[in-house]
């Protein structure tokens, strides 16, 4: 299957030259359309279009990126199993059409928005991309469109990005549109969890739109909740990966103190979890990495510090989460000066680079940090990482993963265990920081 890339976007999308066309105009007729148009085919908008195409609908994918539209068509894209077959059928069967041309979001009876909403360097909410993709939407809007945002962003979002752009251009919510926002709930790499599977929830702009959200929505999850509004739907998934941010930063503490008491934090957070109620495990590691739980929590911060109210808890745990990978250079800078290794110079190897296990996705993984602040002391880094087999620097370097783990090295930093791979060969190093604490003794052990 190909793609098209709008270069034959008049002659192949709409009707001959006896039926006129305005694209400025969303009550102009169009000749074809599909179920629901996906836009952004990243880690959450290709499943998402899978699971559509998997209840037989029909699928519009449009991505900017010509380049991600080609790694989905050669099947080079990183899924489950499951989900890998589903694309397979739906190119073979011509249930998913892709195209990198944003005017053919019209031919779409809904369309879904999922785009990344990332933080830049100072923990600021980048939303460019975000405004793009609405402005987009709202450009090639059409009467009866059902419109639903998935991306996470500030409380508000819909409403500014969305419903009065629409409005302005003389489309209303709930009367000539159907907009909606209902944030994504998708674990990447977990076979556990599956879309298909996980209530989702959802705000609407007006309620006379819950039918028309319902009917795509309910192709996707079991079970649809509603909330009283967009505002309330954009809060909630940004209280759920906050939740997350505050426990996460809560066992990198004790994990520290159980070190210092000579414990193993493990052990405990396994006793703790026999509890059948009023405790939920979470483990530290290196750091937090991927699109959601190191930036979600500073859309909430952002807006409300704007409003002079502060949130200490949140703050100080998102200061913990982004201090970790600090805490791990220090932690081996130790390691190696009891053996009387400087750090400049030391070989250091770098097991695992991406941000969790089984997966591709290197974006906010502590690795970089690590890898940076490493080679800022002096030392020689190494990486193996057979799943990603690059990771990009801040500064614009790359390392390119070796090809077999390497054991002439001073120190190995465990920073990501994927499934499959043997690690036996880690008994051969002098030191081993094991900051995933999941492997089993090696003689020369440590975790953070």
């Amino acid at each position: 299957m190909s793609f098209d890339t709008g270069s034959s976007f008049a002659a192949s999308t709409f009707p001959g030259p006896s039926t006129v066309i305005d694209l400025d105009d969303p009550w102009s007729p169009i000749s074809r359309r599909y179920d629901v148009c996906i836009l952004g085919l990243g880690y959450v908008g290709l499943p998402t279009a899978l699971s559509l195409t998997g209840e037989g609908r029909a699928v519009l994918g449009i991505d900017i990126s010509t380049r991600r539209l080609a790694s989905i068509v050669a099947g080079d894209v990183d899924v489950l199993e499951e989900d890998r077959i589903r694309l397979d059928n739906a190119l073979a069967a011509n249930q998913l059409h892709l195209s990198a041309d944003p005017r053919r979001l019209r031919e779409a009876d809904a369309v879904l928005v999922c785009v990344p909403t990332p933080i830049d360097h100072h923990a600021t909410p980048d939303l460019a991309m975000l405004r793009s993709a609405c402005q987009l939407v709202v450009d090639h809007a059409r009467v009866g469109q059902v419109i639903i945002l998935t991306s996470t962003s500030y409380v508000g979002t819909t409403r500014d990005l969305l419903v009065e752009p629409l409005r302005r251009r003389g489309l209303e919510a709930g009367l000539d549109v159907h907009v909606a926002f209902s944030p994504e709930r998708i674990d990447p790499g977990n076979s556990t969890h599956p879309q298909q599977l996980i209530p989702r929830v959802a705000g609407l702009a007006h309620p006379r739109s819950a039918y028309r959200v319902e009917q795509v929505l309910s192709a996707i999850a079991p079970r649809l909740h509603l909330v009283s509004s967009a505002e309330a739907a954009e809060m909630t998934k940004l209280y759920e990966n906050t939740f997350r941010a505050v426990n996460i930063a809560f066992a990198l503490e004790m994990s520290q103190a159980a070190s210092a008491l000579g414990l193993s934090i493990m052990e405990v957070i396994d006793a703790a979890a026999t509890k059948p109620y009023g405790f939920m495990p979470f483990y530290p590691g290196p750091g937090v990495g991927g699109h959601c739980i190191p930036c979600d929590p500073h859309y909430l911060l952002w807006q409300l510090r704007a409003q002079r109210l502060d949130l200490p808890m949140i703050d100080r745990a998102m200061a913990t989460i982004a201090g970790r990978p600090r805490l791990v250079t220090q932690r081996l800078r130790d390691l190696l000066s009891e053996r009387g290794i400087p750090i400049g110079g030391a070989r250091v190897l770098l097991v695992g680079a991406t941000y969790k296990p089984g997966v591709r996705d290197t974006r906010e993984s502590p690795a970089i940090q690590l890898a940076r602040q490493l080679s800022d002391a002096g030392a020689e880094v190494i990486l193996w990482d057979p799943v990603a087999v690059t990771l990009d620097l801040e500064d614009g370097r790359v390392l390119t993963s070796v090809a077999r783990p390497r054991a002439d090295v001073d120190a190995a930093v465990v920073h990501t265990l994927h499934p499959g791979l043997d690690h036996s060969w880690l008994a051969d190093i002098p030191v081993v920081l094991d900051a995933t604490y999941r492997l089993s003794d090696p003689p020369g052990r440590a975790v953070v």
